[in-house]
């Protein structure tokens, strides 16, 4: 018998089945809800949300009716538009509240927040997206109004270097060749110069840190570190590989920036092996 878009039980074992296959409604719901976070504007109609994730419009109205239950998704009846719902807060409150990585993040933000007189952040990689996880802001300064939960496209500014940077040579490419790339902001050249991009990450990783000067947010500047989950007894995976980055932003000289990259390089490395048994 067959269990799940095609996939058949191992033979002489009826219960053990391979776990790689998408259930496909499953799947579908997980794509409704990316797509209405990536909205710009937050809401999307039904048409837009079925032509964005390739379903018809009944399967999409019986996800969404779904989703609205568990309120994870709202639909105003004036708009007749549909957005993220407030359920979504307690899955995000309970993943922040019941891992052990804001307290982890917590020393090396804080240092860091401290010694440089800027706001920390530390970002996760999911998908296309690195969402913030934790910040923090010296006691003396005026913070950077980024939020616990803001996400951003996984290629932008300083992060966006430092994270490409970081890639193997293979890995960067496919990011590089399937876009869209943001490193110089998404108002930048219409046409970007994939050598020049090219020869400023190698000098990100030669450097340990990726930096933005104004570009992306005029007068803020930001340095960069990857964190990378390095093989060991407590990692899930087989090989290194970037999980997200290290910030520090704010409204410093540039006369700073290779002081204060040089110091997030070297705490996302002290704090790189804490994240295995984590992630």
């Amino acid at each position: 018998m067959t269990d799940v878009q095609g996939l058949a039980p191992a033979t002489g074992s009826p219960e053990k089945v391979s776990y790689v296959q998408l259930v496909p409604a499953v799947d579908q719901a997980n794509r409704i809800l990316f797509a209405l976070a990536h909205e710009w504007n937050g809401a999307a109609s039904l048409t837009e949300i079925c032509l964005t994730v390739g379903i018809n419009k009944s399967k999409g109205l019986a996800i969404l009716n779904t989703l609205r239950n568990a309120g994870l998704v709202t639909r105003s009846e004036r708009s007749k538009t549909y957005r993220l719902g407030p359920g979504l807060l307690t899955l995000s409150r309970a993943l922040l509240d019941h891992t052990d990585l804001a307290q982890i993040s917590s020393p090396f933000l804080d240092r860091l927040a401290v010694s440089t007189g800027c706001t920390a952040l530390m970002g996760l990689v999911s998908g296309d997206r690195v969402f913030v996880v934790a910040r923090r802001e010296a006691p003396i300064a005026m913070g950077i109004a980024v939020h616990v939960g803001h996400r951003f496209p996984l290629t932008w500014g300083a992060h966006g270097k430092a994270i490409l940077a970081a890639q193997p040579e293979e890995e960067r490419e496919r990011i590089l060749a399937e876009g869209p790339v943001f490193v110089h902001g998404r108002d930048g050249d219409p046409v970007l110069d994939l050598e020049a991009l090219r020869a400023e990450l190698d000098e990100c990783r030669r450097a340990g840190y990726g930096h933005d000067l104004g570009v992306t947010r005029p007068g803020v500047n930001a340095v960069s570190a990857a964190l990378v989950d390095e093989p060991s007894g407590t990692s899930r995976f087989g090989s290194s590989r970037v999980v997200g980055c290290l910030v520090v932003v704010g409204t410093f000289p540039l006369d700073s920036v290779e002081e204060y990259g040089t110091r997030v390089a070297a705490t996302a490395r002290e704090m790189s092996p804490h994240l295995g048994s984590l992630l």
